[in-house]
């Protein structure tokens, strides 16, 4: 079973962009003038390519809520980091600055990222499971604004923003897919940079210090790491949910190691696990592709709930 699941895992990265709704002539994906050659090249393979390194970066983003934060329920999703990416380029969607939508993504996982992070500084130990509350409470306060985007904004940009805000992969050619891929490599490299002092932080803030660790410092730069790439994210693919969430608890659960010993891991399945779900999103026989969010919703909910009870027991 050690190697069998990253076999799969693997075979399954691979053969993702030959499966759709349309079948592929493989005779005929390499020639330029067909459309398998379209279709395969500048749809299929760049889909899955930001499928991956979504959810990846999602993966291992949430991995980081929960060290820095250590609150096992945190995710750039359930703490309202997302829905404040989301308000941002929606936004720039309705006053016409679409070309400026991650630099606006970023700044509101940013602005979420500073209240939550000025609301813990201020927050004891026992009190950290708070910071669900804080983020349902932001979630609604940006669900409010976005109404009232939608209430300027015209047909066009009110169902560009409705779609925006269900998730999708859909790109045209790998170039779509190249903010996605530096997001994602930049922030595991964060990751990796300050995986002893992410360890450290797990345990407590005070011990951290004890060690030598620049708390704020630390926590200061890793956040800042995460809002680029959330905001690069959700500007691209829209709001992702739960992949933060099931991703790491179940490697957790797997492997029963520490989170600085998980990135690599968590970065690889989270990238397997979207595209396994755009693999279901693509191929279930609809007119066209049920979105992305959508089907990581249905996963995630249940999972979510499953936590709080388990947490209950415990």
């Amino acid at each position: 079973m050690r190697y069998i699941f990253p076999l799969v895992s693997l075979l399954l990265l691979i053969f993702a962009p030959f499966f759709g709704q349309i079948e592929l002539d493989m005779s005929k994906i390499n020639n330029l003038f067909s459309m398998e050659h379209k279709l395969f090249w500048d749809l299929r393979l760049p889909r899955v390519v930001v499928a991956f390194f979504t959810g990846a970066l999602l993966a291992l983003s949430g991995l980081i809520f929960q060290s820095l934060f250590r609150n096992p329920m945190s995710t750039p999703f359930t703490l309202g980091v997302a829905s404040g990416a989301t308000l941002g380029t929606a936004f720039a969607i309705v006053f016409g600055i679409a070309s400026f939508m991650a630099l606006f993504g970023f700044f509101g996982a940013l602005f979420t990222i500073i209240i939550l992070f000025g609301i813990t500084s201020r927050l004891k130990a026992y009190e950290t499971s708070s910071l669900l509350l804080i983020g349902i409470a932001l979630s609604f306060f940006y669900s409010a604004a976005l109404m009232i985007l939608f209430y300027i904004s015209d047909e066009t940009q009110s169902y560009e923003i409705v779609r925006f805000t269900m998730g999708s992969l859909d790109v045209v050619g790998i170039t779509q897919a190249l903010p996605i891929m530096l997001a994602a490599i930049f922030l595991l490299l964060i990751a990796i940079k300050y995986k002893r002092e992410i360890k450290l932080l797990l345990t407590s803030y005070d011990n951290a210090f004890l060690k030598g660790i620049e708390v704020k410092r630390v926590n200061t730069f890793v956040l800042l790491g995460v809002s680029i790439a959330i905001g690069v994210a959700v500007s691209i693919t829209g709001p992702i949910g739960f992949v933060g969430l099931i991703v790491p608890h179940i490697l957790k659960t797997i492997y029963k190691k520490s989170a600085d010993k998980l990135l690599h891991v968590t970065f690889f399945y989270g990238g397997i696990f979207l595209v396994f779900c755009d693999l279901v999103s693509r191929n279930l026989g609809t007119a066209s592709d049920v979105p992305i969010g959508v089907v990581t919703s249905f996963l995630g909910g249940p999972f979510f709930i499953y936590l709080l009870l388990r947490r209950k027991r415990v």
